[in-house]
């Protein structure tokens, strides 16, 4: 099972606090550094220095590392035009020598768009399927024909569908809780399924559900990887853990329901037990991501215990 770091610098973090994360991770050993694509601190507090563009920062990170695979959970299909999408990735995964991933969705943050004058239409996933044709159609268009597409919200005519990624396929991630149209579209786009902050009864029904939506498909189930991703709290102690939680403004029993929470032993136990569902790969989210204490303990405490016990 692999494990990612997943962040959320919308609330409030520099490219040199990123940078120094997802440096941190690579040397501590994890498989990859993902962040969010938003544009507006969710709940009070200081955004400063204010939002970041995911793959501008992608881009800089994919000079800055060497190893660690780097990706957005997930961008909004709202942000970019699928065709300028296709080209920031291909470019980003040629600087990063072929580790780049992209994590796409619907959006759903209404206010994010309203500061920054975003269209925000009330249905998406339309536009969501379109853009996954536009962008793998793109990709996988051979080095000298061209691509068209005609749709009802993109049209490209003669496109030379250039650059072409390092990667012979980038991986591609869809995910979400809808019961129908999300797994639909990743049996039939996406390389990885995610689910995020679900409980594990949730975890196993999107997890089947997402299996007979690839069937369905005549695709086989076992060639789409499966994902979660968890807000992770994880100290040697409770003052730390207390202290943890109230960086990021959560309730100690609320938050412990759910993720991935207490000593290591504890985060070890959950990790096996979601492996045991299904997941391929786990996202650690941290959203205090200036603490490299908290992933140094990760790396130390959690992980050798947990490949020990798979």
């Amino acid at each position: 099972m692999e494990l990612c770091i997943f962040t959320e610098p919308q609330q409030g973090a520099s490219y040199d606090e990123q940078l120094a994360q997802a440096q941190a991770a690579e040397r501590l050993g994890f498989d990859g550094w993902f962040r969010s694509d938003h544009l507006l601190r969710m709940g009070p507090g200081d955004a400063m220095p204010g939002p970041s563009d995911s793959w501008t920062t992608l881009a800089g990170l994919a000079r800055e590392t060497s190893r660690i695979r780097l990706g957005t959970l997930v961008s909004s299909a709202t942000f970019r035009h699928p065709s300028l999408l296709a080209i920031q990735v291909a470019q980003v995964d040629a600087m990063s020598g072929g580790r780049v991933e992209l994590g796409l969705g619907t959006g759903w943050f209404a206010e994010e768009h309203a500061a920054y004058g975003l269209p925000f239409p009330p249905k998406r996933f339309d536009l969501l399927e379109e853009q996954l044709e536009v962008i793998t159609g793109l990709w996988s268009t051979p080095v000298g024909e061209h691509f068209d597409f005609a749709g009802e919200h993109y049209a490209l005519s003669g496109s030379p569908a250039l650059p072409k990624p390092v990667q012979q396929r980038v991986p591609v991630i869809i995910g979400g809780a809808g019961p129908r149209r999300t797994p639909q579209l990743a049996a039939r786009f996406a390389t990885e399924f995610n689910l995020g902050f679900r409980s594990e009864d949730e975890i196993a029904r999107a997890f089947d559900g997402v299996r007979r939506a690839c069937e369905q498909v005549d695709r086989d189930p076992a060639t789409l990887s499966t994902s979660v991703a968890l807000p992770t709290v994880v100290a040697a102690d409770d003052r730390d853990y207390l202290r943890r939680l109230a960086a990021i403004d959560e309730h100690p029993a609320e938050f412990a329901e759910v993720n991935i929470a207490g000593s290591p032993e504890a985060a070890v136990e959950k990790l096996l037990r979601l492996h045991e569902l299904g997941a391929d790969r786990v996202y650690l989210q941290l959203v205090d991501l200036r603490d490299l204490e908290h992933l140094e303990l990760i790396a130390t405490e959690v992980v050798p215990a947990l490949r020990a016990a798979l």
